[in-house]
């Protein structure tokens, strides 16, 4: 008797080129490589997004303008309604969905469907659900969810006892193109962040103390790469700052690899952070790496000071214009920064970590019928 494919319900917001968004391709890649039946469920589309898989079948769930209706609360039961028809049509085997209100949508429209769902926190909790109403509804929702995915030990804090006793930690599913070999010639001289630009990635920070010490590294770089709402301010205060001709912001990549595999530092100026892909991939390609030692605790968990990387308080642009100094001024000392930061690679090995979701999402539905 040939055996069912298991059909595994992803939900999220859109895919557009995010860290939580990357994390779902590709491990949607992975499960259809292994025979898996995927299903994307987004709320909207946008038009830069990253590329679901050919056989991964997407659906908007979003209400068309036909469906809308001038009433909030009637356009709410009409999306809620338009999920779970969602969920009742395709019969998903479990149903994994991502990031804040979509979490409590999932455990909620798929009540007495009898389709386990597991919800995974991307960041720090506290920000991820920063209204109060939010805070208390995920507490007492995730009771009901037959998994909670989080990303550091201190996210656990946040939770009561009964969410936690439910709550796994899996490490990010990252890309196989960061699995190369490093980069051993002369590196460029070129300081480098990726993400999303908005008041939480604080790349603002990272702006003010890159100028504080150009003036001491003239044939030095910065270069910012992603979208967001804080674009155009960003490059208003570059030039307010005279900096244009040393600060540059190419906008969103899909060959990220690529762009920062010769670069001399990477950065990671956060104000919070889960366990951010960008600097997993970073380190993964032994670049020297300096993140900020921001809640919930993601960077700390992965570079251990002076060894394999240095931190920088949050949003302290004295410490960061230090650290950046102390690799800009010893190579050596950089590079064997780099060198231990490339030992990252071994924990987050392809076939290590998707085994790791693959086993875990298999084992819902066989919970639910024990």
């Amino acid at each position: 008797m040939k055996k069912k494919r298991l059909h595994v319900a992803m939900l999220i917001g859109a895919l557009g080129k995010g860290g939580t968004e990357r994390v779902l391709v590709n491990l949607s890649d992975y499960l259809i490589g292994k025979g898996f039946q995927v299903t994307v469920v987004t709320q909207y589309q946008k038009e830069n997004e990253y590329p679901l898989h050919p056989k991964a079948k997407r659906i908007i769930s979003d209400l068309t303008k036909e469906e809308c209706s001038e009433s909030r609360i009637l356009n709410f039961i009409r999306r809620f309604s338009k999920l779970r028809k969602i969920w009742k049509k395709e019969r998903p085997d479990v149903i994994l969905s991502f990031i804040g209100k979509n979490n409590m949508m999932a455990i909620l429209t798929s009540r007495f469907l009898k389709i386990p769902v597991a919800v995974a926190v991307r960041g720090d909790p506290m920000m991820e659900y920063y209204l109060g109403w939010m805070r208390l509804a995920a507490k007492i929702l995730f009771r009901l969810a037959d998994g909670v995915i989080l990303q550091t030990k201190q996210s656990f804090d946040f939770f009561p006892k009964a969410v936690r006793k439910k709550a796994i930690i899996l490490k990010n599913p990252i890309n196989p193109a960061f699995f190369i070999p490093r980069y051993e010639g002369e590196r460029e001289k070129t300081i480098v962040a990726v993400g999303r630009m908005d008041e939480n990635k604080n790349h603002e920070l990272l702006i003010r103390a890159f100028t504080g010490i150009a003036e001491k590294y003239p044939e030095y770089q910065l270069i910012i790469y992603g979208e967001g709402e804080l674009k155009e301010k960003l490059k208003e205060l570059t030039a307010g700052l005279g900096m244009e001709g040393r600060i540059s912001f190419p906008g969103a990549i899909s060959n990220v690899q690529e762009a920062i595999y010769k670069a001399g530092v990477f950065v990671l100026p956060s104000n919070t952070e889960g366990v951010p892909n960008t600097l997993i991939e970073a380190m993964i390609l032994g670049l020297t790496v300096i993140a900020t030692d921001c809640p919930c605790g993601g960077p700390a968990d992965l570079i251990e000071h002076g060894t394999n990387g240095l931190l920088t308080q949050v949003g302290n642009v004295e410490q960061m214009k230090d650290n950046l100094q102390k690799v800009l001024n010893n190579l050596q000392y950089s590079n064997e920064l780099g060198m231990k930061a490339l030992r990252t690679s071994d924990i987050y090995l392809p076939e290590r970590v998707y085994k790791e979701w693959e086993a875990y999402l298999g084992s819902l539905p066989l919970r639910r019928k024990a």
